[in-house]
């Protein structure tokens, strides 16, 4: 098993939930955390904790980007007009590696971001290789001729564990995608409860 699954699963454990709601994760038969002390009795959270928590959670979610990044994109979505945690949602999901996840193009989000990291794609016929780049709607994104055979796009593109949401438009059998708008949450295919109304209290702290 790589560092890399290894550190997808604890994410799970850590969270107590499948956040990718994905068939292999230990969650569905370890409930308990990970580490010598994962199986002690949780206390309850304070307030603090259940923000905290649930920060982790979106964070994880998005494949586990560092702290700076994710309070970058908050407060991005802090000096927009409207619900600041509904303008946060949609920009993780306009980002570029969370676009490929949720076409399809490859298995996971973790494969998803190195896969933009060794420029299998392209956006708008140039190839882009930074996972936190910003898609906007209209644009199109594309694997590469040349990347289309590798295992696991043939894998993510085969696979029914999940739906492709209806913000994006496949096609060339899979292989292109165009983002038609910025999702809200309540579009979004999260496999758990996401509340970004609690991210937006812990910042405001």
């Amino acid at each position: 098993m790589t560092k890399r699954t290894q550190a997808k699963y604890k994410i799970d454990r850590r969270m107590g939930e499948n956040i990718w709601g994905r068939p292999k994760s230990p969650v569905n038969s370890r409930e308990y955390g990970p580490g010598q002390h994962g199986q002690g009795r949780r206390s309850k959270l304070s307030d603090y904790g259940i923000q905290l928590r649930a920060k982790q959670k979106l964070k994880g979610y998005y494949g586990d980007i560092t702290e700076k990044q994710f309070k970058r994109v908050y407060k991005d979505a802090d000096s927009k007009r409207g619900d600041t945690g509904e303008i946060l949602v949609g920009l993780l999901e306009s980002r570029l590696d969370a676009l490929v996840y949720r076409a399809k193009f490859v298995p996971t989000i973790f494969s998803a971001r190195q896969f933009v990291n060794h420029a299998h794609v392209t956006v708008n016929g140039k190839k882009v290789n930074i996972p936190s780049y910003r898609v906007k709607a209209g644009d199109v994104v594309e694997i590469r001729e040349k990347s289309r055979n590798i295992p696991m796009v043939i894998q993510g593109i085969g696979s029914n564990e999940r739906d492709i949401p209806e913000y994006l438009a496949l096609e060339n059998n899979g292989t292109k995608v165009t983002f038609l708008r910025v999702p809200t949450l309540d579009e979004i295919p999260y496999p758990v409860q996401m509340e970004p109304n609690l991210i937006v209290e812990f910042y405001s702290r």
